[in-house]
């Protein structure tokens, strides 16, 4: 499968979607307390997007998979699967939020709709001495991020920006999944070309004005090394240590990059 350059039109249609996706995560926040069930987040976040944004949630049947959003808590890096467990004091989840939207369709169901994609971590309950490694590791993986995006944009090889965060990671004791990555996106939901978070400087492919694609890297507590369980889906760290995730969907302009998923809570520049 080769690199999907967008049209003027489809890049409208991935800045709709980005935006719904951010606005789901903006929704959600204020849900994420104590007590709550990653199910009660997953069907709230569905009604949200099927009944108020008239879109459809990706993830939903996306190869089987049973839920509309990934919910991934403590030591989960990835592909949780949402449940009835009550989040307590001090988990730290990810919330993965895909939505698929074509306002040109009749039927938002349509399978080809335009994909946005994001995620974002949160902290259960207040600050502490208890949440002070979580909460370094959070801030890491979203700096993370960051380098990354301050790297898109034409002529710049992925290889280039693996090594970036994986050498910030490193360097803050932490470690990079290597197992999964970032990827194109656009009437697929996951499309060429994969975006690796770690690699080597001069290497991989060479971005280029139009390609949309997310970065999303997986960053562990202790070491990288992961472990699908029995569902076929959840991903943990072998090692059950502590992983954060940030994610955005991001166009390759003439220039730079721009965030299709920014959320209002960021002080990160839209178009950069």
């Amino acid at each position: 499968m080769s690199v999907k350059i967008k049209t003027p039109e489809e890049i409208e249609k991935m800045r709709v979607a980005g935006k719904m996706a951010a606005e789901v995560l903006e929704m959600i926040g204020p849900h994420v307390q104590k007590g709550i069930t990653t199910d009660e987040l997953n069907q709230i976040c569905h009604d949200y997007i099927v009944n108020v944004q008239k879109a459809y949630p990706a993830p939903l049947n996306y190869h089987g998979f049973p839920k509309s959003i990934c919910t991934s808590v403590n030591h989960v890096v990835c592909h949780g699967i949402p449940n009835d467990k009550q989040l307590k004091d001090g988990d730290i989840i990810n919330i993965d939020v895909t939505v698929r939207f074509d306002e040109d369709s009749a039927d938002n169901m349509h399978p080809n709709g335009y994909h946005g994609d994001t995620s974002k971590m949160f902290l259960v309950g207040e600050s502490s001495l208890k949440t002070r490694l979580a909460e370094r590791l959070m801030q890491t993986t979203q700096e993370c991020l960051y380098i990354g995006i301050e790297m898109v944009k034409p002529g710049t090889r992925l290889g280039d920006i693996g090594y970036a965060i994986a050498k910030h990671a490193e360097a803050e004791g932490f470690s990079v999944v290597r197992e999964y990555c970032g990827h194109g996106i656009g009437r697929e939901f996951h499309e060429e070309p994969q975006v690796l978070h770690y690699g080597k400087p001069g290497t991989g492919e060479v971005l280029q004005a139009g390609m949309c694609l997310t970065i999303e890297p997986m960053i562990n507590a202790g070491k990288r090394n992961t472990k699908v369980l029995k569902d076929d889906w959840t991903v943990v760290t072998r090692d059950r240590s502590l992983s954060a995730q940030w994610e955005h969907t991001l166009l390759v302009t003439e220039t730079g990059c721009e965030i299709l998923t920014l959320r209002s809570d960021e002080t990160i520049e839209r178009i950069r």
